[in-house]
């Protein structure tokens, strides 16, 4: 059994000015790399971007030598900014390719302004140099493992899911159309007047790539929602995972995880024995008496757990007995019988 419990973030949303700027589906927004030259933000913030992707990294050596100053140049100008890195899956493992992307500019930014990193999946354009296919020559098993490993990797470093960028074409063709990505957020690359239709992983698409060029540098997206909640993305809470087990009637098992893109300090537990038992035993950071018990922590890192083990003493060899844990508004009960 487990609980999510969603916490106050460390930092507030960041205003990007009084004008909300609308594309026809959404709020207005650019991608940009190396090609695309210097950019001038401030002439792309008054013609309406609200938000930028700017390219990082490549396989897993390649870096973006404008990538500082465009990913810089945005917030200065007020967008919301993220960094995104185009997979060559041939070249090396996914998780590889993660922290090539975290040291050079992936890692994500506790500054309000800060998009959650993309992974930029699309048909192999140097076919004619590598000899592979538009899949980079891997089966759609193998795909699918290469993105499972960038993207735990990237979800284990920053608590945060990575963005998918891809098309309903290639998603199909490359990973057999699999749903393992559903839970990141997906930004569909479709040129034309509306998305079309998704990739079966997704109910809807959180950004849309309109066109490669237009109006404003780059090229042309828009996010599917309001511009509170394109600082909401870039500003997202602290995330406290629950779970637990019963092992047998007088033994049980709690696990507390910082699942969230922020360190947490001074997490409270507190738990309640039930069924006619009292706790009689409790691991180190606990103290207990009666059926009462209580735990705390004072710091858990991105990606770092802490495993309580507590002891009953049943008053009865039959029925129902547990104990019920509160974490925040997060609450677990562990039974047995």
């Amino acid at each position: 059994m487990k609980r999510r419990l969603l916490l106050i973030a460390v930092v507030a949303a960041v205003g990007l000015g009084a004008q909300s700027a609308q594309a026809a589906d959404g709020v207005a927004g650019v991608d940009v790399s190396n090609w695309t030259g210097d950019v001038d933000w401030a002439a792309a913030a008054s013609g309406g971007a609200r938000f930028a992707f700017v390219h990082a990294t490549e396989g897993h050596d390649y870096v973006n030598p404008r990538f500082a100053a465009q990913f810089d140049g945005a917030a200065a100008a007020g967008l919301v900014r993220g960094a995104y890195h185009f997979a060559q899956p041939h070249e090396s493992g996914g998780a590889v390719q993660a922290e090539h992307f975290l040291r050079n500019g992936g890692a994500w930014r506790t500054d309000g302004r800060t998009l959650p990193g993309v992974l930029d999946l699309e048909d192999n354009p140097y076919q004619d140099r590598n000899g592979k296919n538009a899949c980079y020559g891997l089966s759609t098993e193998d795909m699918v493992a290469w993105i499972k490993d960038f993207t735990g990797t990237y979800r284990a470093r920053t608590g945060l899911r990575a963005i998918i960028y891809t098309t309903t074409s290639w998603w199909k063709t490359c990973t057999g159309d699999s749903t393992a990505a559903g839970s990141s957020p997906l930004w569909l690359a479709r040129w034309g007047a509306d998305p079309g239709e998704l990739p079966k992983a997704w109910q809807r698409h959180t950004f849309w790539q309109s066109a490669d060029k237009g109006t404003l540098p780059g090229g042309q997206n828009a996010f599917n929602g309001s511009e509170d909640e394109l600082k909401a993305m870039a500003n997202p809470p602290a995330e406290v995972t629950v779970s637990g087990k019963a092992r047998s009637r007088t033994t049980y098992r709690l696990t507390v995880a910082n699942t969230g893109p922020h360190p947490l300090t001074d997490i409270k537990v507190s738990g309640r024995a039930f069924g006619g038992q009292r706790v009689v035993k409790a691991s180190s950071g606990c103290k207990f008496s009666g059926t009462a018990v209580r735990c705390s922590i004072k710091r858990l890192g991105i990606g770092q757990k802490k495993t309580f083990g507590f002891v009953t003493k049943p008053r009865k060899k039959k029925g129902t007995v547990g104990i019920r844990f509160t974490v925040g508004s997060a609450v677990v009960k562990l039974s047995a019988k």
